[in-house]
C-alpha cells in the first residue's frame, strides 16, 4: 500500500515537473542577440565554440533565448570585439582577452601569460583560485563581465621563413604575434606584429612580416602557412595555455532573467570544454599532415628560451611596479602559478615525461 502511494506521488511530480518547463519557458520573454566573434568560420574549433555556446543556450531555454554568431568582420572588424560589446554595438562577443593588452597588460592573464600555466593551471586558478573574481572586478571599468569560453592548449611557436639558431636572428624579424608576447620578444630585438587571423598569410607571403604565430597544427594548417613559411617552431612560451572568453555587457547581462544568465553560463563551460577536446582530438593527425608535406619542425634552442624566460620576468616586474591593476592580479597569480608547478612536478610531469618516451 505504501509503495503504491508513493508511485502515484511520484507521477503526480513528475507530471508537474514536465508542465512547468513549458510553463517557465512560455513565461520567459524571446531575445535575439548578436555575437560577434574575433576569429574567421574557417578556424572550426575556435569558431565552433562559439556556436556550441549559442546552440546550448537555445536549448536550454527552450528556444526563446537566440544568440546569432558571427565571424570577425561580418560586423565589427576582429580585434575590435570588445570596444564593440562595451560600446553596446552587440550584446555578446568571443575572443582572445590579450588583444587588448595594448588597453591594459592586464588582460593577459585572462588569456595568455608568457611561460604561464598550462590550460589545466588556468582554468584551476581562474575557477578556483580566485581568478575570476579578480577579473571580474578589472571588468567592471569596461562594462564587460566575462565568462570562460575555451582553452587551446600550448600553443606552436610559429612559422618562419628561415631557421632561428640564435638570439641574433631575431634582431630586426618582423613577426606577427598576439598578445602580451610580443613585448617580451621587442625586448630582445624582434619587432611585433599585432594581425588578424584572416590577414596572416598575405601578410607572410607578400614579405610584409618574417614570421607568423597562430595557435596550433589544425588551425595553422587551415591558414595555409607552411605554404609561405617552411620552419614550424615549438613551444609557443608565450602563450603556454591561451583561455578564451565570452563578454557580455553588463548593462545587457544585467536585465536578462535568471534563467537566461544561467544558461549562458552553463554553456560557456560547455563551450570551453568543447574547444580543447578539439584541439587536443585533431591536433596529432594535422601535424603529421603538415610533416608528410615538408614542414621542418624545429624546437626553440635552450639559449632562446632562457633569455625570452628572462625578459618575461623582467617585463612582468616592470609592469607590476607602475600598474596597480597588473599587479594586484600578478601577486598571487605568480604563486598560484609556483604552487601548481610544484605539484605537477610530483606526479603529472614524471607520468606524462614518462609516456612520451614509450609507444
Amino acid at each position: 500500500m505504501e509503495r503504491r502511494s508513493f508511485l502515484k506521488k511520484a507521477a503526480a511530480g513528475a507530471s508537474a515537473g514536465a508542465l512547468a518547463a513549458p510553463a517557465l519557458a512560455q513565461s520567459q520573454p524571446t531575445l535575439n542577440w548578436r555575437l560577434a566573434s574575433s576569429f574567421p568560420k574557417t578556424l572550426e574549433t575556435v569558431f565552433g565554440a562559439a556556436e556550441v555556446f549559442s546552440k546550448r543556450v537555445a536549448q536550454l531555454t527552450g528556444g526563446k533565448f537566440n544568440i546569432r554568431v558571427f565571424a570577425g568582420g561580418e560586423i565589427v572588424p576582429a580585434l575590435q570585439v570588445m570596444d564593440a560589446v562595451q560600446a553596446g554595438t552587440i550584446e555578446m562577443g568571443h575572443t582572445a582577452p590579450y588583444y587588448f593588452f595594448g588597453k591594459d597588460p592586464t588582460f593577459a592573464f585572462d588569456c595568455a601569460v608568457p611561460f604561464g600555466m598550462n590550460s589545466r593551471q588556468q582554468t584551476a586558478w581562474y575557477e578556483q583560485g580566485g581568478g575570476k573574481q579578480l577579473m571580474r572586478e578589472f571588468y567592471k571599468d569596461y562594462g564587460i563581465i566575462n565568462f570562460i569560453g575555451g582553452n587551446s592548449g600550448a600553443q606552436m611557436g610559429g612559422w618562419f621563413r628561415k631557421e632561428i639558431k640564435s638570439l641574433k636572428d631575431l634582431q630586426g624579424l618582423k613577426m606577427r604575434i598576439g598578445g602580451y608576447g610580443g613585448r617580451v620578444l621587442q625586448k630582445l630585438g624582434l619587432v611585433p606584429q599585432q594581425i588578424a587571423a584572416g590577414d596572416i598569410y598575405p601578410a607572410l607571403e607578400k614579405g610584409t612580416i618574417d614570421a607568423a604565430e597562430w595557435i596550433a597544427p589544425v588551425d595553422d594548417e587551415r591558414l595555409g602557412l607552411y605554404k609561405v613559411a617552411p620552419h614550424y617552431y615549438a613551444p609557443g612560451w608565450w602563450e603556454p595555455s591561451t583561455q578564451f572568453s565570452f563578454y557580455v555587457g553588463i548593462k545587457e547581462w544585467e536585465k536578462l532573467p535568471k534563467e537566461y544568465q544561467a544558461a549562458i553560463e552553463a554553456a560557456s563551460y560547455e563551450a570551453h570544454v568543447y574547444m580543447q577536446a578539439e584541439y587536443d582530438a585533431k591536433n596529432p593527425a594535422a601535424l603529421a599532415r603538415l610533416l608528410k608535406n615538408g614542414v621542418k619542425l624545429h624546437s626553440f634552442s635552450k639559449e632562446i628560451m632562457e633569455a625570452c624566460y628572462k625578459a618575461a620576468n623582467e617585463v612582468n616586474e616592470e609592469e607590476a611596479s607602475k600598474n596597480a591593476k597588473f599587479k594586484k592580479i600578478y601577486e598571487p597569480w605568480k604563486r598560484f602559478r609556483h604552487d601548481a608547478n610544484q605539484w605537477f612536478s610530483v606526479a603529472e610531469a614524471p607520468m606524462q615525461n614518462f609516456m612520451i618516451t614509450h609507444k
